[in-house]
């Protein structure tokens, strides 16, 4: 289970990583780092270029939507040399009574 975990957790890294690159090379309203690789009409055009990088920004992002959830369902249990919250508080034993409340004694003027 942990090297499921291990291995998602990797993989949601590195499509962040290239989800991060693909929207640095998308084409912004003010030419952008895509303006650099769409010169002239070569074999990609500017709009294939542009329909590509959208294509590959909304699968990176569902992927790492994706992952994240599996991630969710392959978390390790915590190992029980851990000191777990839940069971401590389980098994404390509940106080009979009302508590007494300490009283101040007013400390007299001799």
């Amino acid at each position: 289970m942990q090297a499921a975990y291990i291995t998602l957790s990797i993989l949601i890294v590195i499509a962040s990583i290239l989800l991060t690159i693909v929207v640095l090379l998308q084409n912004s309203k003010g030419g952008g780092l895509a303006a650099n690789f769409a010169t002239g009409n070569q074999t990609f055009g500017v709009r294939q270029t542009a329909d590509f990088l959208e294509k590959a920004t909304w699968t990176l992002a569902f992927t790492i939507i994706v992952l994240c959830v599996a991630a969710t369902f392959v978390i390790p249990e915590r190992s029980s040399r851990h000191s777990n919250i839940k069971t401590q508080i389980e098994q404390t034993v509940p106080v009979e009574g009302t508590p007494e409340i300490p009283v101040a004694t007013p400390v007299e003027a001799e």
